[in-house]
């Protein structure tokens, strides 16, 4: 009940100041001047929650002043401008008039300034390379395809999952290739994904993985629904826990999130499926509630900070989930071993947020003048 009520109450005041204080124009004492340009919704604000978490790292590091506005509104007056850097996120689909126009409008209300564009989504496709890349100075990614000569070929369908579940399942999918200009690969950052959300970052930096005890073996809410290669990839996994016998699990979906995070603090394991893209907010709150994360491999993607290292920080099974049984089964007559793997997850995002390494992580993107 305490870590609701303080995880609201937290929310809360962020919410407060972001249609307050993070508008208000900025301290011209500061030497540096950084605008968040935000989407106003849980996923895209866990990339910008760090910038205010560490703001005061901001500022004695960087003599850094932070404030945010919602995208979409920017431009009004009493809005900050004059920012000597801009962080700025955008919908999905944007169109090219609407990102045009967006850029200009920033451009005009800050003529100096650098720009940074947040990529928010949930693939590891790049699509808006060859649109956003000429338009800024730098593009964080929460995650990319560590072969990066795979963004040269074509996909069956729009993302890597799309095209190994499109073939998989013999559904039909047309094939499309997102141009990667070679301008912009020197553009290209990679910042950290979900661990930073307001939720998370804080455990992660004042907390300790919970302790007690874990009755439930598995768990493993998933949704069955979407489009036809998600649906069918997520009834696989689905079908793969149902076959389990003699394991306690937990299924089903509709729950509240801290009715669900509850129950993860009594998870031995979690299985954390693929959802739209690779990386899923249950992949973290799973190392945040001390439950050791079970993934489909996930060999193929960079992020950072990573907590995706094969059987130190979580246990990889096939694609197929052939061997997914085996696993679990195995994890579970293995108490030493789940708490090894718990616990270096749970410390390498620990040791992360303690030591605010978001700070230096987004330097060179944010203040490269700085230098290291």
């Amino acid at each position: 009940m305490l870590d609701r009520v303080s995880s609201k109450l937290r929310q809360a005041f962020y919410q407060r100041k972001r249609s307050g204080a993070f508008q208000r124009p900025f301290d011209q004492s500061a030497a540096r001047k950084l605008l968040l340009l935000s989407v106003d919704h849980r996923i895209p604000q866990s990339q910008l929650f760090p910038f205010h978490y560490y703001a005061g790292a901001l500022r004695r590091d960087l003599d850094m002043d932070v404030r945010e506005v919602v995208a979409e509104e920017y431009g009004l007056e009493g809005h900050p401008k004059n920012a000597t850097t801009i962080c700025f996120q955008t919908q999905f689909d944007i169109s090219d008039e609407a990102l045009v126009t967006l850029v200009a409008r920033i451009r005009a209300r800050n003529p100096k300034a650098r720009l940074i564009y947040l990529d928010w989504f949930a693939p590891t496709d790049l699509r808006l390379a060859a649109r956003v890349g000429p338009l800024v100075d730098a593009y964080v990614s929460k995650h990319v395809l560590r072969d990066r000569a795979r963004y040269g070929e074509p996909t069956f369908g729009d993302t890597t999952l799309m095209d190994h579940y499109g073939r998989a399942f013999g559904l039909t999918h047309t094939e499309q290739h997102f141009p990667v200009p070679e301008a912009f690969w020197d553009k290209l950052h990679l910042g950290p994904s979900f661990a930073t959300a307001d939720f998370m970052l804080p455990v992660f930096a004042r907390g300790a993985r919970p302790q007690g005890a874990r009755p439930i073996d598995l768990h493993a809410r998933i949704a069955v629904g979407g489009t036809p290669w998600y649906a069918q990839m997520r009834a696989q996994c689905a079908a793969a826990v149902d076959a389990l016998d003699g394991v306690n699990c937990v299924t089903g979906t509709g729950i509240r999130h801290h009715l669900f995070l509850r129950e993860l603090r009594g998870s031995k394991l979690c299985f954390s499926p693929f959802g739209y893209g690779e990386v899923c907010w249950r992949d973290y709150e799973a190392v945040m509630t001390g439950a050791v994360l079970i993934k489909q491999d996930m060999s193929h993607v960079e992020t950072d900070p990573d907590i995706f290292l094969a059987h130190e920080t979580y246990v990889p099974v096939r694609w197929d989930l052939s061997d997914f049984a085996d696993v679990v089964r195995g994890l579970l007559d293995d108490a030493p071993r789940r708490k090894r793997i718990a616990e270096a997850a749970f410390a390498r995002l620990q040791d992360y947020a303690r030591a605010g390494r978001f700070v230096s992580q987004m330097r060179a993107v944010i203040a490269p003048e700085a230098g290291p």
